[in-house]
């Protein structure tokens, strides 16, 4: 009797995993053959983290001092930072540097006002008129074939010495790449949309606010990164011809008299604002496109 509940209880555990190993060699063939059973993987970069754009310009910063404490770079060629610090601190003190700095500032600015005003007002009448892209777009792209800064012994001669051709540069610095961006953008807006505005019997202006706008609004923000880029790239260089102010002017003066901490703090300054306005560019975008699903967001 004992001998029959022996062979009956291992029969029933020999029946029992073979049934839980069929059991496991289904599922996973289930798994094998049905992708959708197995985890999803995340291809997504993954949460935005706070303030991560200002981790690379930190981190070359603690290189740059560290090199410095360990007496691995000459003084004389590139000053610690501290000592570009005291320097940025003295000319802020003695006045030099706030002076300097709102007269950059207004240039700039009215270079890049006249510059994104030009830019946009080009690539619509381009993007939204077979005319206008025959008149204007060819002339655009003629401009940008031409080095901008090649320009300015021309704007010299027509228009003096004096502000009116520094900002006249930076206009055009400015103007070409924003019209670039937003005429692509234009010109990449689906034609199904325009058929449906038509079919829907939208007015001019009704399809340049619900269709035209809306599609061209990410081109243009980065021609707008890039305009804002441009227009401090050009002022280092027009600062340097003919000033008597601005950050461009006191780096030529430091190039004169050998100072290399003036002219690191005058590249330091226009860094921090390039990467502030080009912060702020982008939080403006992200809040305007708010609607769109990508990548990054």
């Amino acid at each position: 009797m004992s001998a029959v509940t022996t062979t009956t209880t291992t029969t029933a555990t020999t029946t029992a995993t073979a049934t839980g190993a069929t059991a496991a060699t289904t599922s996973l063939a289930a798994t094998v053959e049905n992708p959708q059973v197995r985890r999803r993987r995340r291809l997504s970069p993954g949460k935005r983290l706070p303030a991560t754009r200002f981790l690379g310009p930190a981190l070359l910063l603690a290189l740059w001092a560290a090199a410095s404490a360990a007496g691995q770079l000459d003084p004389g060629a590139i000053p610690a930072p501290w000592t570009v610090l005291e320097t940025g601190v003295h000319l802020w003190t003695a006045g030099t540097l706030p002076t300097d700095i709102l007269t950059s500032l207004q240039r700039a600015g009215s270079g890049f006002a006249i510059g994104l005003t030009a830019g946009i007002a080009l690539a619509l009448a381009s993007g939204l008129s077979r005319t206008g892209e025959a008149l204007i777009d060819g002339s655009v792209q003629l401009n940008r074939a031409i080095p901008t800064l090649g320009l300015i012994p021309l704007f010299i001669l027509w228009l003096g010495i004096g502000e009116t051709f520094k900002v006249a540069i930076i206009a055009i610095v400015v103007y070409i790449p924003i019209y670039l961006n937003t005429h692509a953008a234009l010109s990449g807006i689906d034609s199904r949309f325009v058929e449906l505005a038509e079919v829907q019997g939208l007015s001019r202006y009704a399809f340049i606010r619900r269709i035209v706008i809306p599609g061209a609004l990410p081109g243009f923000f980065v021609g707008l990164r890039l305009g804002v880029t441009g227009s401090w790239l050009g002022l280092v260089v027009l600062e340097q011809i003919n000033a008597t102010s601005g950050l461009g002017y006191m780096m030529f003066q430091a190039q004169n008299y050998g100072q290399t901490d003036v002219i690191l703090v005058g590249l330091v300054v226009y860094g921090i604002f390039g990467l502030i306005s080009d912060s702020a560019v982008r939080l403006i975008e992200r809040r305007v496109l708010s609607w769109r699903r990508t990548l990054s967001s």
